[in-house]
This record gives C-alpha cells, structure tokens and sequence, in this order.
C-alpha cells in the first residue's frame, strides 16, 4: 500500500468509528441532560448510580464483538473462510446467552443491584426502575456490538457509524417525549436508551439484506476454544469497558462519604462528559483494529506499524484538544446539566473537571496500546494495561487520596492511576518485536 493509501484508509476507519463511538455514549449523556431537567439533582445521582451496570453490558458485548470480529480479520486474511463463520456463529449464541443471563439476574433482582450500586432512601426507587428497564434489553446491546465489529470488518464502517448515530438520534427524540410529555421520569430515560440498539440493528441489517456480508451463521460443533479464544482476544476491550464502571463504584463510595449526593451528582456530570472523551479513543482504537488484525493475518507488519503509529499521533492531538475545550468551557458545561443551579454542585463539578481531566494526556495511549496488542494476538500485557487501568492501580490510588486529601485527591486519582499504566504499557511496547523489526 503507498503511504497516502494508507493514510485515507486510515482516516476512513478512524473518522468513522470515533463518530459511532460519541453517539453510542451519547445515550447515556443524552439521558443525563434530559434527566437533569426533568427529574433533578436526584435523578442525576440514580444515573451515576446505575452507570456501571451500563457499563457491564456493552463490556460484555465489546469483549464478544471486538474479539471475535478480531478472530475474523486474522482468519479471512489467511483465507480460512469457513473457521471464521464458524468464529461468527460462536459469538452470536455466546451473545445470546450472556444477555439472556443479564436479563434475567436484572429483571428479577434490580432492588438488590440498586442497593448493591449505592442507593439510598431517596434515589433507591429511581435507581431500580432504570436498572430493571436497561438490564431487559441487555440482549439486544449484545447482538447490536457484535453484528457493529463484524460489519465494520467486513468493509462496511460507514453502515456501522450510520447504525449507532440513528440509534442516537432516536434516543434522543424519545428522550424527550418520554420524560416530558409523556412524563416517565427514569424509566422513560431508561426506555430510550434501551431502544436504540434496536434502531441499529434494524440499520446494519441493510449489510445482510443487499447479501455485501462475507461473514454467514453455519451449521457447526460448539467447541469451546472457540469461546476462548474470542474471550481472550477481547478481555482487553471488556476490562477497558467495564473499567468505567468500577471507576464509578468506587468513586460513588468514595464521594458518598465525602460530599453525599450532590458530590455524587456532581461526579456524574464529569463521568459523562468523560465518557464521551473515551469514546472518541475507543473510536480510535476499534476503528484502527480491523487494519492492523488484517494486516497482521498477511504478515504486512509495516503497515501495522504505520496504522499504530497513527493511532498514538491522533490520540495524543485528540488530548491535548480536548483538554484545552473542556478547561475554557467548563462553566457552560456544567450549566447544561445543573437546571437548579445548585452552587456546591457547580463548585464540585468545575474543580473536579480540570483535575480529573488530567487524564486524558495518557488515556489515549493506553487505550490504543491495548486495542494493538489485542490486534496482534497478545492478549496477556493487553489485558495487565487494561486491569491496571480498571482497577489493579486506580482503586488504592483513590483510596489513598482520599483520604490524604479529601475531594482534591479524588478527582487526582483518575489521572495518577492513568499515568502509572502508561509507564507499563510503555515497557510492554519497547519489547515488542514487530514494533521494532527493521520491516519498513
């Protein structure tokens, strides 16, 4: 491939996954707005409270897609057909089964997970009724990510991108019909998000209906290794995901005993603006995946090279933008989301952003980090970089915070905890040896 080949191959992938990835979190902050209007400072809390659960779901099915879409590229790149269908079909009945089990352990138990996650007197029934209304269309977020990584290598990016930004955008219309005309409060909220994987299902199965998908379901013996190995591939993907959650967890406790619920409510309006900064590296990530697994599968190691390098160069400008927006705009963000404004909450909200956003300087490259070494079929030091982004580093670090510093060291301990795994995911790299082959 001539280099300004791989360039717009590169940026196709790229620009499309990180305009898929800000709408599939946009779900959760479109939520967080009309809630902050409809319900209040309460329902700001329920939310924070119940988002690690939303996070265990799409880390379920970013483990699953993202693992065996990754199997699926290194198959169909070394012509091995047939064991990628069956890499296929594995993934969606291991789907299928996962957001069967969330269904029912959320359905039956929501009033123990809220209670679980934190909940209160005052947020406990807000709390379940959102909980029980995500956990049932657990199975759909599933089906919806794997058949997203598979049609996204499968030469269909754009449809992918298409599919999560209408699954958006009728989040959002019905959003605001739910909570406000129709005045469901948290379970209208819930309701929206719950419909737009549907939305892009329905989206992405133009793939199937004009026969453009090179990946079938076949008639096949379920064999284990196969599960495994699609696990092993995206545990990274799963423990980037799921890291999320922890991170609110432990927060939420954390700022529970600080500042209570307005310290929590104030938390949450950071944790979703992050999460929509993440998702612009997940984009980066998954969208550079199916060039490097491909690549990789045919022995092309300097263009998995050059894909990497890109990723990290794009991550750090990404950064360091970011940074600088979110720093001159924090008042008019937090002001979206503080109806009531509320002067703790603001004052909470303003201090922890410009703390806890550190971060982003090193979440970049870890995240892309991960995501490559996944790519090239090294899932152990990828899944150490993500547990010591997930939990292995930032929950003593919290802890220690904390209690050192109060509100302060909380909101430095996301970006501490980031730095320490840049330091180990840096040693993983400069010990990589396609990275450093003389193949250029």
């Amino acid at each position: 491939m001539k280099q300004s080949t791989i360039l717009k191959t590169f940026f196709k992938y790229v620009s499309l996954n990180i305009l898929g990835m800000i709408g599939l979190s946009c779900c959760i902050l479109t939520d967080t707005f009309f809630i902050s209007k409809g319900v209040g400072a309460n329902g700001l809390t329920s939310l924070n409270l119940a988002l690690p659960i939303y996070s265990l779901i799409t880390a379920t099915a970013f483990m699953i897609g993202i693992g065996a879409a990754t199997k699926y590229s290194i198959l169909k790149a070394q012509n091995s057909h047939q064991e990628a269908n069956a890499v296929f079909t594995h993934a969606i009945l291991f789907g299928l089964v996962l957001g069967g089990l969330l269904f029912f352990i959320g359905t039956t138990n929501a009033s123990s997970v809220s209670h679980l996650m934190g909940a209160d007197k005052v947020t406990h029934s807000m709390t379940t009724s959102y909980l029980r209304t995500l956990f049932s269309f657990a199975p759909f977020y599933i089906i919806n990510n794997i058949l997203l990584a598979f049609v996204r290598n499968d030469n269909g990016p754009k449809l992918a991108m298409t599919g999560i930004i209408l699954g958006n955008l009728a989040n959002i219309i019905l959003d605001y019909l739910f909570i406000f005309p129709c005045h469901l409060g948290m379970f209208g909220a819930a309701l929206a998000t719950g419909f737009s994987p549907i939305i892009s299902i329905l989206t992405i199965s133009i793939h199937f209906i004009k026969k453009k998908n090179q990946f079938h379901l076949i008639r096949c013996q379920i064999h284990p290794s196969y599960i495994i190995n699609i696990c092993a591939l995206g545990i990274s993907s799963f423990v980037t995901e799921i890291s999320s959650g922890i991170v609110i967890i432990v927060f939420n406790m954390v700022i529970l005993s600080l500042e209570g619920n307005v310290g929590v409510a104030a938390f949450g309006i950071i944790t979703n603006l992050a999460l929509v900064v993440l998702a612009v590296f997940n984009g980066i990530s998954q969208g550079t995946q199916p060039l490097i697994s491909t690549n990789y599968g045919q022995k092309n190691y300097a263009n998995v090279k050059k894909f990497f390098r890109y990723s990290i160069l794009l991550s750090v400008s990404f950064s360091m933008l970011i940074y600088l927006l979110t720093y001159i705009g924090t008042t008019p963000l937090i002001a979206i989301f503080n109806s009531g404004q509320n002067k703790l909450l603001a004052s909470l909200a303003a201090n922890g952003i410009h703390l806890y956003f550190i971060a982003f300087f090193f979440i970049g490259i870890n995240v892309v980090t991960t995501s490559f070494l996944s790519s090239v079929e090294l899932p152990a030091p990828s899944f150490i970089i993500s547990s010591l982004r997930g939990f292995a580093a930032i929950i003593p670090i919290v802890l220690l915070l904390a209690h050192c510093f109060g509100m302060t060291g909380v909101w430095l301990a996301y970006p501490c905890s980031e730095l320490v795994t840049l330091f180990i995911a840096c040693i993983f790299l400069l010990r990589n040896p396609i990275l450093h082959s003389k193949m250029d």
